[in-house]
């Protein structure tokens, strides 16, 4: 026997009610970067999705009016970064507007291709862009995986309610 929901009152589709839906989503955080014209550009995103084994590709959204889109909309290459519970502040820094996202404490490097890469993440890559794909107020990023490294210490942050949270044992 299965569990009926109760529909209770309904309501109509809305930002709200999609945000309010997806508050309850727990999501794994990871960063995406570029270079820029005018320097390296990163925020944080909870909408990386793996698309493809063969080819590895995998996806994102960025909203067209974030400060990032304008580098993403030309770059050719991004590059990925899982963070780790550990990477909370990180997160938040990489979330808010206007933040020197790639100043102190924030630690990088300009990896392969010159796509900034940052240190002490669960894992990186960087991915060569191969569409940008319309929907609504955002774009979804299509990127080949091209290099990274899986291999680094710690537990996935993740995003519930709100807030970044690690995982509960």
């Amino acid at each position: 026997m299965t569990a009926t929901p109760d529909l209770g009152t309904p309501r109509l589709a809305s930002p709200d009610l999609l945000r309010s839906v997806f508050r309850r989503h727990a999501a794994g955080v990871a960063v995406i970067t570029a270079r820029g014209d005018a320097g390296p550009v990163g925020f944080t995103a909870t909408s990386l999705t793996s698309v493809s084994a063969e080819p590895p590709m995998l996806s994102f959204g960025i909203g067209t009016g974030a400060s990032s889109w304008p580098a993403i909309a030309g770059a050719d290459r991004v590059g990925v970064h899982i963070l780790g519970e550990h990477q909370q502040e990180l997160a938040a820094t990489f979330a808010r507007s206007g933040a020197d996202r790639f100043g102190a404490p924030t630690s990088w490097r300009q990896g392969p291709e010159g796509v900034p890469v940052l240190d002490d993440v669960l894992a990186w890559l960087v991915c060569r862009v191969v569409a940008r794909v319309p929907a609504g107020d955002h774009r979804i990023v299509l990127a080949e995986v091209e290099m990274g490294d899986p291999a680094g210490p710690g537990r996935p942050l993740l995003y519930h309610q709100g807030r970044f949270n690690g995982l509960r044992e």
